[in-house]
């Protein structure tokens, strides 16, 4: 296969040599596009709390066992399908916004590769499977799941009446603390909820830094975000969320944690300094001029999530 016939209807800022351009069956690939399977940050950015939430609720209890384990498997799957899911009905409603977008506008649908109908389609389809997995949860996280459909319904249109459109993504993508959390301890907690809203400066950091690629053609058409907001003076706001973000965890990881022993709790606690180290290490790179490093930066904060996960694992072993 040539590289002009592997990277047809690739969009614009999908992985270079991404597996779904150059090996999945060509019938499929625009849904897998749609599904954004090209991109997996945004996967890795909805299951990084969940497993935040496992492991603390874990930390908490005292206890992991298999069914701690099935509950990360699960949200593994279930971040593919949901994020899957959930970008396929963000193509669908900003489908006109994307057409005016230069980075998006070689998208699935705007391109041409899939029509609304289809895309629906497979949109029931994801979600319906991941259904299937909530299902092996208990009542209060399969009610915890339904209701964060409603998260995901109201994201795409919130650039259009907010300038903050990125507290929504974070409440939708940080919305698994709550649901993995409460799976494995059985009900909701305060250190989930604490955890929730450290998640929530962590998506306004991730995704300020990413939407300064768009900046320009958001002004053109009209959508709002906080990097039009912050416009040349996003650091000290980016700043406050490292710190947010930070603070909120451990103060999550002390409520959670206050029974366990003290080695465990010091290696929690590691967590979101090591989290917070990595964002700053991001800021001393920052320029939101430079669309490429933005782009790179963003795609960074997996490993930043991973880190804090790394330490939480830690202190549950001990």
């Amino acid at each position: 296969m040539s590289d002009s016939q592997a990277t047809k209807g690739q969009v614009a800022d999908a992985v270079k040599g991404n597996w779904v351009d150059r090996r999945a069956p060509r019938g499929l690939r625009p849904y897998l596009r749609l599904s954004r399977a090209d991109r997996p940050i945004g996967t890795w950015l909805l299951l990084l709390p969940c497993w935040w939430g496992v492991l603390l609720a874990s930390l908490s209890t005292g206890a992991f066992g298999w069914r701690g384990l099935w509950i990360a498997v699960g949200c593994g799957i279930g971040a593919v399908l949901m994020r899957g899911a959930g970008c396929t009905w963000n193509d669908i409603t900003d489908r006109h916004i994307d057409s005016g977008v230069a980075r998006t506008r070689s998208r699935p649908i705007p391109s041409g590769q899939v029509d609304v109908a289809r895309a629906m389609g497979w949109l029931v389809a994801q979600a319906l499977v991941a259904m299937g997995i909530l299902l092996t949860f208990n009542a209060n996280a399969i009610l915890m799941g339904i209701l964060s459909l409603a998260t995901v319904a109201v994201y795409p249109f919130a650039k259009r009446f907010t300038w903050w459109p990125q507290i929504f993504l974070g409440l939708a993508f940080n919305w698994g603390a709550l649901l993995a959390w409460t799976a494995q301890a059985g009900s909701l907690g305060w250190p989930a909820v604490i955890l929730y809203l450290s998640g929530i400066c962590w998506t306004l950091f991730y995704d300020t830094i990413y939407a300064y690629q768009d900046a320009e053609d958001d002004a053109l058409i009209g959508v709002k975000s906080t990097a039009r907001l912050f416009a040349d003076r996003p650091l000290p706001w980016l700043r406050g969320f490292t710190a947010g973000a930070a603070g909120l965890m451990a103060l999550a990881i002390l409520l959670a944690a206050a029974p366990a022993a003290s080695s465990a709790l010091l290696v929690a606690l590691c967590a979101p300094v090591a989290m917070a180290a990595h964002m700053v290490w991001q800021l001393s790179r920052f320029d939101p001029a430079l669309t490429e490093t933005c782009l790179r930066l963003f795609r960074s904060n997996r490993d930043a999530g991973l880190l804090a996960a790394l330490f939480l694992a830690l202190s549950v072993a001990l």
